[in-house]
């Protein structure tokens, strides 16, 4: 059976606020030297991505090329030379549901520091990754959330971030002992768009239910607004 491409042992991206240099970038990078796996495209809000894997002389010599093409449209770059899989995984999509003692969470204004941040928390304590969540939707942020004991928790969070120190937008926080109704809203959709829609079907579902017409047949008036006070 023929082997697929792997991101792994190295992985390299660069992030770009130019859709043209960045597309530029990624031929280059892909010219330059033999990758397993090239991925490209944009994100929020009209920045570019080019990721890279494989081996890591042919990911680092790919990178360099980027950057001399991508130039001073550059915003951010990672690379990792032995990048964890579960950060792969996350790349890919993978999500876990929070279940730990504690979430930890890192948040950064660009994509390549908060992948760079998961690597260096997941490396450096006995964490899971629940989430990473990257640029669409966030403005061209990026967060991730780690899950465990408290402890660990704590560590991943002081590692990852320390190892982006410095980067544009960095927070973190760490909770313990999660709401199981804050839980709930993590493994569903994050945006809050999506959540307040799905509460608003679901009451009005139950309000057609009880009175067995059309939703708020049966309901009161509203009374009059009521103007809140500025303190």
């Amino acid at each position: 059976m023929e082997s697929r491409p792997t991101i792994q042992p190295a992985l390299a991206l660069l992030e770009l606020d130019s859709i043209a240099a960045g597309i530029a970038a990624g031929d280059a990078m892909a010219k330059r030297a033999s990758i397993e796996v090239l991925r490209a495209g944009t994100v929020h809000p009209g920045k570019y991505l080019v990721l890279v894997g494989g081996s890591v002389g042919d990911v680092e010599e790919a990178l360099e090329a980027g950057r001399e093409v991508g130039a001073s449209a550059v915003l951010d770059v990672v690379f990792l030379p032995n990048v964890h899989p579960e950060l792969v995984a996350a790349l890919g999509g993978a999500r876990r549901e929070a279940g730990g003692e504690a979430l930890g969470v890192i948040e950064t204004a660009t994509v390549a520091a908060i992948v760079e941040a998961a690597d260096a928390g997941l490396k450096g304590a006995r964490v899971r990754l629940v989430e990473l969540r990257l640029a669409d939707d966030l403005g061209g942020k990026g967060y991730l959330l780690f899950d465990g004991p408290v402890s660990e928790v704590e560590a991943a969070v002081e590692i990852g971030a320390a190892r982006v120190a410095g980067a544009p937008g960095l927070a973190m926080r760490v909770i313990s002992k999660l709401h199981p109704e804050m839980a709930e809203n993590l493994v569903a959709d994050a945006r809050f768009r999506e959540r307040v829609r799905g509460a608003v079907s679901a009451n009005a579902a139950v309000r057609q239910g009880g009175t067995g017409g059309p939703a708020g047949a049966s309901a009161q008036k509203p009374g009059p607004a009521v103007r809140r006070r500025r303190r």
